[in-house]
């Protein structure tokens, strides 16, 4: 029987500029089959599988306190960032804040190497409105576990920004800028750790450790480890769980994901209302970003945090079977 995706054609000298330059700037150009594309461009991927691969460097500069410490705290800051702003904000706009704010919590979750923040939060926003429909890009129920993990995001057809959905966003000229150069952070942050690593080693030899040691521990290690805890909410949380209420689409609530991703994992509380901005609708649903964003509440950093109704959280509960609710 023929493929049902038949192979593709050798990269052209058009393709291979095109992606090139699309690793420093997002708008460098289209391709002729961008839109339709339902193939990994392993091309375009190519930084996305040399990070994977510079795991393995660990092997060569070691493991200390300092770098350990360094991953874990970079990782629980870069979450939040996605989880409290690049979601909660940007997408569904639970709450308000400054620009200065806005901003800032812009930078660190471009640090988390996922895009910039109108991207994500125009694929999100996608999302919702098509969850585990036919136009879902990433609902693991259409092309596998995979396809929903990572390679919906892979493709041409995705790479894009959907700005017809972010329109409110696209007023401030500084979004706009880490959106179009979203490598522009993490390439100052790696940077950044491998100086601070190689004056640890000046400064305080008795550390053990060096900017080698920080750039794949405090970088690589900690967004592998971020990537792969944020997919997961992608591809695990529509499979993976208990659902306490009657959803059109099939997500999921699940602890150990909520841990992993500070609260995200509360994944069918958050499609039954995605304006709240807490997660965890009880008490005992662990949900770290909404306890961060109350302490920010209380400094006076973000307000308005959309409450969750009494009468919403009680209702379309599933009352049998297996997503009985508690």
């Amino acid at each position: 029987m023929p493929s049902p995706h038949p192979p593709r054609p050798a990269p052209s000298l058009q393709h291979w500029r095109t992606v090139l330059l699309s690793w420093l700037d997002n708008e460098a150009g289209t391709l002729p089959d961008d839109a339709g594309s339902q193939h990994i461009d392993w091309l375009g991927s190519i930084p996305f599988i040399a990070l994977h691969l510079a795991c393995l460097a660990v092997f060569w500069v070691g493991v200390s306190p300092v770098a350990v410490c360094l991953a874990v705290g970079l990782y629980l800051l870069r979450m939040f960032a996605i989880t409290g702003f690049y979601h909660r904000y940007f997408a569904h706009k639970a709450f308000r804040t400054s620009r200065p704010v806005q901003f800032l919590f812009a930078v660190m979750g471009a640090a988390a190497v996922q895009r910039g923040p109108l991207w994500w939060a125009a694929h999100h926003r996608h999302h919702h409105a098509h969850a585990d429909d036919p136009d879902d890009v990433h609902s693991p129920h259409r092309r596998g576990f995979w396809w929903s993990h990572t390679g919906w995001f892979l493709c041409r057809a995705n790479f894009r920004t959907r700005a017809e959905l972010v329109r409110e966003w696209l007023v401030f000229p500084e979004l706009r800028f880490l959106d179009r150069y979203d490598g522009l952070v993490p390439l100052l942050l790696a940077l950044g750790l491998f100086g601070l690593g190689e004056w640890l080693a000046w400064q305080v030899p008795d550390w053990h450790t060096n900017g080698p040691q920080l750039l794949v521990w405090g970088f690589v290690i900690s967004t592998i480890a971020l990537y792969h805890a944020t997919y997961a909410v992608n591809s695990l949380a529509h499979v993976w769980g208990w659902r306490r209420y009657a959803t059109r689409d099939d997500s999921r609530n699940n602890a150990f994901l909520a841990l992993l991703t500070l609260g995200e994992g509360w994944h069918n509380n958050h499609h039954h209302y995605p304006a709240a901005a807490r997660q965890g609708f009880y008490w005992w649903e662990f949900d770290p970003t909404w306890y961060l964003l109350r302490l920010m509440a209380s400094l006076g950093l973000v307000w308005d945090l959309k409450p969750l109704p009494g009468y919403i959280r009680e209702a379309r509960h599933i009352k049998s079977g297996s997503g009985a609710s508690e």
